[in-house]
């Protein structure tokens, strides 16, 4: 008990210690903000009042107190830690939250850190009506060293070839190479027919796409049944045949309707060798659009089926159809344990200079691997397609005779109009000499004798006369060759292993055989000046809410692990796992089946892309209710008294949307003087204090925090549109939220009573240039102007001006340094070119650099608050909002920008936000991520026109010079290039009219009403000495961390009105995590694992296990690191202190999708995560 006296009398003595100087600083302190005239008698009333509102923070402060003391005097296990915390909130140091039992026990946990609390802060006073003052310090630098710095300071993969100096050094001419278009006229010397051998593998495959000029589904019942169909008898006729296939979306379609005979013959073809599954992935994805997670999911789900259906592990990849390609794909296929990967559309000229080298075969390395652990071996095909005529050597039209499915007779035929020849006794020995010669000349494009020729193209073999065709006239073929050693050659089918494995049989599996290679390969260009550029920003709209249902289905993924595993521990039967579980596995295949290639993409027919999006909103609202339902089941404190009704949630959804193509819609609280329950969850491994946002019914709210004390709050009328009418049923409130990693907090909101609603603060509003004279709400001020003045508004951290005529921003002001950078923000139109072939879903051919749009006198609204201030312009075609909030978290260091994009009324236009900044970076060089996995370089060049210059970014670009960086964090994937010193441009939409020629036969004018969400991110170097331009560049530690807070929101979930008075008690907050992780490692997911899918009764039951995935994110240290809640530590993670009440039991590492365990570990060690990587784990929890 003395103890506990020791507390009070220290706590005592705090508080009036601090009610002295708050009372001291409110008298003395001046005010440091440039008032508007019509805001400064409300920052004089506010002041009055300080006084006596710091007495009565006194009084507040000394009653919590009192009630902490006593709890804790009662034997409250949690009461010292709040008193510990309150301590720390009022001297505002970050201090560790032990508990009682390791007090008692005196162990050594590592702290997780409780941010600074929120603190007065002078640029609030200015719009806060009369009450209690909100103001925040802005967060504490924290140190990064270690090996969390040695990837930006190291000299990187020193690779043969380093793809950003080839780009560099390539002309990009084009002349005319002959029957070789795009290349030269290969010849090879005769004598080599005698002295060098050819091994050829002729690999026969469908390239089915799920979903492009058809939908998956018709695709599947018209023609991708079809080919399994003939597959197996065909197959079967002649032990020699070989076939490779690559999309489990289909495949696991057909395997559902076989029966067990003919499952067993096609695990027969599959056991032989004979029938190959390639990447198994469940699509062929994209690899520019697309985000790591997503590519990792949808590989998961596929390896997973395959694994666990047929116990096959893949160990080829197959990407002949992707428009550009990843190094990030390399890196996830390498850690997947594959030995071998393919890739086809790589820009013409890249082809050309990697064939003159003999370096289409390479091993891949990643840019920062210094080690060479990462090197992936991989076969660029050299020509310009894929099909037949492009596969068995140079010459288009001798390889097109050699595509039986072409034969006389039949619909199809050659372009070059030399028809193809049934083999025949007679013909065969020409037949083979003239195919034997276009082998040959391949051959001389890379290092080794062994030849591959794919024969295939889209949809082929559906039909069985195909199968016939193809595989009886090549036996033929290969049968002479084979029996004439003359001919120097050996041919055979093969699948796609059967090629790598001769390949590194010749070279005896040395590596240093093969050049190696860094970079990327964007962007794609088949011919001319045609970039495929476009589809970065083709259908933006889907592209934003891919990203949407990724961070749904991420965190509905987590908190239902944790769920299980909690209703496991409980022995609680009543938490729907299996319902669950089938809505989780839906969302995982329909997002998966928008990675393909031609759905993130954009570049699907109008109704395909309809039906993407209806699969995607099944997908997102099944993920929210399992995320709504799992976190009901935890936060009810007696679980036996949960239950689970689907037509009566005991929690609403954060949004819902009405259609595929419609806007979110966010629920609306009916406040009463009754509390409303708000369950707000986080995702992140770390603890998050975040701005969250909800609409009530009320303008006076009263917000209590999950200790039972009332929190700072701001109110906002709701406006219809761009005018000054306001919705009078609904406002928007907003608090600061603090959230405990991977947990729930349990907020309540109430009307607040007459003088009751001292800490909640209703924001003013300033209309310029208003459509309709301007009426005040209630107590809101609701003004207007006409003046073109410059204005401003400003946190903690930043102050933002922006031009009074336009209203676009201009200017940002660093407050803590005075520092100011200028941004100039625009949007520009671009045109499509008046030639034959013009801009179209996937090429981007613009009529020139693009033109500033002109915003004559746009309404113009300013909110100002203590929590958050915005800025709206309505333009013609972009409803644009900057906004700044006021917290001590990461999210008041960046400037949220929202766009609301609208073209519908444009004609073959094209729009982007032009920001100019005055980073010096002369050499236009700037940096965009791939796949939000790591940063590439990139260059502006004038010898490529503009569309050349356009570059993918999924997440992340920036701009820098050798003193500060400037950049742009992205919640969807878009278009972006740089054409000037200082200046980039993110492409937002595009409506074009008509097709560009690349087979989708549209154009693109299914425009939506497009939300785009961006942050923008300004930083100073510690060392200004530092290079401005690394080969090897990564994003800030506090960028990686800002990016997180951006893709993976707080969810807030209201209790449904339909459970108001029913008999549920909630828990305050719930916090699984006994240590958090260190900043720099993300835990990617928690995915609990399917059990057997072709069982029906087993199917949707979830095994006890889960997959556990972590990325030490790398991250430049030449940047402070601040404001964040989360603490760094070289990417060391204690598993087994990691959570509080759950184990993690039989914990094995294995490969990134679970194919191969590596080895077991050892959960109470400290196991490292090294920069870059990302690392899985199997484990049962309990």
């Amino acid at each position: 008990m003395k103890r506990y006296m020791v507390w009070w009398g220290a706590l005592f003595f705090l508080v009036m210690f601090t009610s002295l100087y708050l009372m001291l600083e409110t008298v003395t302190s001046p005010n440091t903000g440039s008032l508007a005239r019509s805001e400064a008698m409300e920052g004089m009333e506010a002041k009055i009042h300080m006084i006596e509102q710091d007495l009565n923070k006194n009084k507040e402060l000394i009653a919590d107190i009192k009630n902490w003391v006593g709890l804790l005097a009662k034997g409250d296990d949690n009461a010292l830690g709040h008193l510990v915390k309150l301590v720390n909130e009022k001297s505002g140091d970050v201090v560790a939250v032990p508990k009682k039992d390791d007090l008692v026990k005196d162990q050594a946990q590592k702290p997780v850190a409780v941010p600074e609390a929120l603190k007065q802060d002078s640029a609030a006073r200015e719009t806060a009506k009369p009450g209690e003052i909100y103001e925040v310090s802005p967060g504490e630098k924290v140190t990064v060293s270690g090996s969390m710095c040695s990837l930006s300071s190291s000299k990187g993969a020193n690779a043969d070839i380093d793809m950003h100096q080839v780009v560099d050094t390539l002309p990009f001419d084009n002349p005319d190479g002959g029957a070789w278009k795009q290349g030269w006229d290969v010849k090879y010397d005769p004598s080599e027919v005698s002295t060098k051998k050819l091994k050829i593998f002729v690999v026969p495959h469908s390239h089915c796409d799920p979903g492009w000029i058809k939908t998956y589904m018709d695709y599947y019942r018209q023609q991708t049944r079809n080919i399994f169909e003939n597959m197996l008898p065909k197959m079967e006729e002649d032990s020699r045949r070989k076939f490779i296939f690559a999309e489990i979306s289909y495949f696991s379609l057909w395997w559902d309707e076989l029966d067990a005979m003919r499952r067993d013959r096609v695990k027969k073809l599959i056991d032989g060798g004979r029938l190959e599954i390639v990447t198994g992935g469940w699509v062929m994805p994209d690899e520019a659009n697309t985000h790591y997670f997503a590519i990792i999911d949808q590989l998961l789900e596929g390896h997973q089926w395959l694994n666990g259906t047929l116990g096959v592990r893949p160990k080829s990849g197959w990407a002949v159809d992707p428009f550009g390609y990843s190094s990030t794909m390399a890196y996830l296929l390498k850690r997947m344990g594959f030995e071998n990967m393919l890739i086809q559309r790589v820009h013409y000229s890249m082809k050309k200079y990697l064939s003159r080298q003999q370096s289409l075969e390479f091993m891949w390395r990643q840019q920062w691997d210094s080690e060479h652990t990462t090197d992936m071996f991989c076969h660029a095909m050299p020509f310009y397609s894929y099909d037949v005529p492009h596969t068995c050597g140079p010459d288009p039209k001798v390889c097109c005779q050699f595509d039986f499915r072409r034969l006389p007779g039949s619909k199809y035929n050659c372009p070059w109009r030399i028809p193809p020849q049934a083999i025949t006794d007679s013909n065969v020995a020409e037949r083979a000499r003239t195919l034997l010669d276009q082998y040959r000349k391949k051959s001389q494009l890379y290092k080794t004798g062994v030849v591959l020729a794919p024969l295939g193209d889209d949809f082929r073999y559906d039909k069985a006369d195909e199968w016939d065709l193809q595989y009886n006239n090549y036996q033929k073929l290969f049968d002479y060759i084979n029996k004439h050693p003359e001919l120097g050659a050996e041919a055979q089918f093969g699948t796609l292993t059967d090629y790598f494995d001769a390949v590194h049989e010749e070279t005896k599996q040395t590596p240093s055989f093969f050049p190696s290679l860094s970079g990327d390969f964007f962007t794609y260009a088949d011919k001319d000046d045609h970039y495929w550029s476009g589809y970065f920003t083709s259908r933006p709209f889907h592209k934003n809410m891919d990203r949407v249902v990724e961070a749904n289905l991420r965190s509905a993924e987590i908190i239902f692990t944790l769920a299980q595993a909690y209703a496991r521990k409980n022995r609680a039967s009543n938490f729907p796992s299996v319902e669950m579980m089938k809505k989780l596995v839906t969302a995982r295949r329909s997002l998966g089946l928008f990675q393909h290639h031609d759905a993130i993409a954009g570049t699907a027919k109008d109704f395909v892309i309809n039906d993407y999006g209806e699969r995607l909103l099944e997908g997102l609202t099944g993920a929210k209710q399992v995320m709504a339902e799992s976190a009901a089941f935890l936060v009810v404190k007696d679980k036996g008294q949960y239950k689970y009704d689907a037509a009566a949630p005991i929690l609403d959804l954060d949004q819902v949307r009405e259609a595929h193509d419609s806007l979110p819609l966010r629920p609306v609280i009916q406040l009463s003087s009754t509390p409303t329950q708000v369950i707000v969850y986080n995702s992140l491994g770390h603890r998050r204090v975040q701005l969250v946002s909800v609409f009530v019914t009320q303008a006076s709210v009263e917000v209590t925090n999950p200790y039972g004390s009332v929190v700072h709050s701001q109110t906002q009328p709701f406006f219809v549109d761009s005018n000054t009418v306001t919705d009078g049923s609904r406002f928007k409130v907003s608090f600061v939220a603090e959230v405990p990693a991977l947990g729930v907090a349990v907020y309540t909101l109430k009307q607040a009573g007459d003088g009751q609603d001292t800490k909640n603060h209703l924001a003013s509003t300033t209309f310029i240039n208003p459509k309709s004279s301007v009426n005040s709400q209630g107590a809101f001020s609701i003004r207007s102007t006409t003046g073109n003045e410059d204005f401003s508004i400003k946190n903690s951290v930043l102050e933002a001006t922006f031009d009074g005529s336009s209203g676009l921003l201009k200017l940002v002001k660093t407050l803590a340094t005075g520092e100011e950078r200028k941004t100039y923000v625009k949007f520009a139109l671009f045109g499509a070119r008046n030639t034959k072939e013009k801009s179209g879903a996937y090429l981007f051919l613009p009529d020139g650099p693009g033109q500033n749009t002109d915003e004559i006198k746009p309404v113009i609204r300013i909110t100002r608050g203590p929590m958050v201030s915005e800025v709206h312009v309505f333009t013609k075609y972009v409803h644009h909002v900057v906004r700044l909030v006021n917290t001590p978290g990461v999210d008041a260091l960046s400037l949220d920008i929202h766009n609301m994009v609208d073209i519908r009324t444009l004609s073959n236009r094209e729009i982007s936000m032009r920001i100019h900044t005055d980073i010096a970076n002369d050499d236009r060089i700037f940096y965009t991520d791939l796949n939000g996995f790591q940063m590439q370089r990139r260059q502006t060049y004038d010898k490529l026109p503009l569309q050349g210059n356009v570059y993918p970014m999924p997440s992340s670009m920036f701009i820098q010079d050798s003193a500060a960086r400037f950049s742009i964090l992205s919640a969807q994937s878009l278009g972006v290039f740089v054409s000037k010193p200082g200046q980039v441009d993110i492409m937002l939409d595009r409506r074009l009219n008509q097709d560009d020629g690349r087979g989708l036969q549209q154009g693109v004018l299914d425009n939506r009403l497009t939300p785009n969400h961006f942050r923008l991110l300004l930083e100073t170097r510690k060392d200004v000495t530092q290079t401005k331009s690394p080969g090897v560049a990564f994003p800030s530690h506090l960028s990686n961390v800002a990016s997180l807070h951006l893709m993976q929101p707080l969810f807030a979930m209201p209790r449904s009105a339909k459970h108001a008075h029913t008999p549920l008690t909630f828990l305050s907050e719930f916090s699984p995590m006994n240590v958090e992780l260190p900043c720099e490692v993300h835990l990617v997911n928690l995915r609990t694992l399917q059990n057997k899918d072709d069982s029906a009764d087993l199917k949707y039951v979830p095994r006890d296990s889960a997959a556990m995935l972590l990325h030490h994110m790398g991250g430049d240290c030449s940047f402070p690191l601040h404001g964040v809640s989360c603490r760094p530590n070289d990417g060391k993670v204690s598993l087994a202190q990691m959570f509080s009440e759950l184990k993690l039991n039989d914990l094995h590492e294995t490969t990134l999708t679970l194919m191969h365990d590596l080895e077991e570990v050892d959960a109470v060690m400290e196991f490292p995560v090294p920069p870059m990587e990302i690392k899985t784990f199997k484990a049962a929890l309990s």
